[in-house]
């Protein structure tokens, strides 16, 4: 827990002119924390209910942290009914590979949940990031029995205005969790010698029809060019190949850490 005048600090350097990024790696503070603070300096109660079972639900208050969070939800993410009085079980699987992916999931969990702990659990290849709550289905209500890509996945009217309000973020977390980027290759004829060029390419798989179309539903709101790729029998791939979209995608996203 910060003290109010680290908060005020930290605010005070974003006020100069400083990105979060910059900052964030002065202060040591998360990216989600500064900007939870630029609308709300005061801590949150450890009384803290959920805002969507008040008397006029609302959204969360981390926005940012909730439309990544939605998006890393919706690709490897899952909840689970626990026994007893644990309520629900988030859990985000994370390669071993991707360290910063764990640390900016855990950061998001911790934003929009702030008053329940979040843990990380070892498996074979990757972690689950995992937290408890009974309020997890308000927050995810495409919740429901069965795998995701069997059932109908649609978002609620608050959901998409915060998709439509932080469509990176949400794209952000997507990619973070069902897509990449890569570096391509082919061959082209350079003054009659046939040469190796390389490019960059952004991939995106899911076996949801109803996650892909969010996808490129808010492709297409923030600008970027996009096309089917080859499909395998399962899944589905939206391949992101023209220059001007890749410096797009990386100016806001870029690849996995």
């Amino acid at each position: 827990m910060y003290d109010r005048t680290t908060r005020e600090q930290a605010l005070t350097l974003v006020a100069q002119g400083r990105s979060l990024h910059s900052v964030s790696k002065q202060t040591g503070i998360s990216r989600f924390a500064i900007r939870s603070w630029q609308t709300r300096i005061e801590p949150l109660s450890r009384t803290t209910e959920c805002p969507r079972c008040e008397r006029v639900p609302r959204p969360p208050e981390a926005a940012t942290a909730y439309a990544y969070l939605l998006g890393l939800y919706l690709g490897d993410g899952c909840l689970s009914k626990q026994p007893r009085r644990r309520g629900f079980a988030l859990r985000i699987a994370c390669a071993d590979a991707w360290p910063g992916l764990i640390v900016a999931c855990r950061e998001a969990v911790k934003a929009v949940r702030p008053t329940n702990s979040v843990c990380v659990i070892q498996r074979e290849g990757c972690v689950m990031v995992t937290s408890y709550s009974h309020h997890w289905p308000c927050l995810f209500p495409q919740h429901g029995p069965g795998k995701k890509h069997e059932r109908p996945i649609a978002l609620e009217a608050w959901q998409q205005r915060l998709v439509d309000a932080h469509p990176w973020e949400f794209l952000r977390g997507l990619i973070h969790s069902d897509g990449c980027r890569i570096t391509n290759w082919t061959t082209r004829m350079v003054g009659g010698e046939r040469k190796r060029y390389e490019y960059p390419r952004y991939f995106f798989t899911n076996m949801s029809a109803d996650i892909i179309r969010l996808y490129t539903d808010t492709l297409d709101a923030v600008g970027v060019e996009w096309k089917p790729s080859r499909q395998s029998r399962k899944a589905e791939n939206i391949s992101v190949a023209r220059k001007n979209s890749v410096a797009l995608m990386d100016r806001h996203i870029g690849p996995k850490y």
